[in-house]
């Protein structure tokens, strides 16, 4: 299946996350912030990264920025898993080059549904 990169400084999330789409087959990387994800998305060179919105040292919008700033990098498709619904926040996420934004909460299967979904667009 696919090579999935997710950046959640929330332990309990990013194991959630991992989890469910281990089980679905998926190669998981996990980072703790955003600045760990976009230092790593070129080596790594994920199908798809999963970014929260607000973590420590880098947030998401800032790593999606750069991620989407690098010739490399730009051609991966990038989607926010964050509890902040508001369309000022969403927007923001899709103006920082997400391709979809997801809210939290959510069910594991739901979201593994979900992911396959923008994994099959690209």
């Amino acid at each position: 299946m696919a090579k999935i990169l997710i950046a959640e400084d929330e332990q309990d999330i990013r194991e959630l996350v991992a989890f469910a789409l281990r089980l679905s087959g998926h190669d998981v990387i996990t980072f703790t912030n955003g600045q760990e994800a976009w230092e790593n998305s070129k080596s790594e060179m994920p199908d798809l990264i999963l970014l929260d919105v607000r973590m420590p040292i880098m947030t998401g919008y800032e790593a999606c920025e750069r991620i989407k700033s690098n010739p490399a990098t730009t051609h991966i498709p990038i989607v926010f898993l964050s509890a902040k619904g508001q369309e000022a926040e969403i927007q923001a996420g899709l103006n920082a080059g997400a391709c979809e934004y997801l809210l939290k909460p959510f069910a594991p299967d739901e979201l593994a549904k979900q992911i396959q979904v923008i994994l099959d667009k690209f």
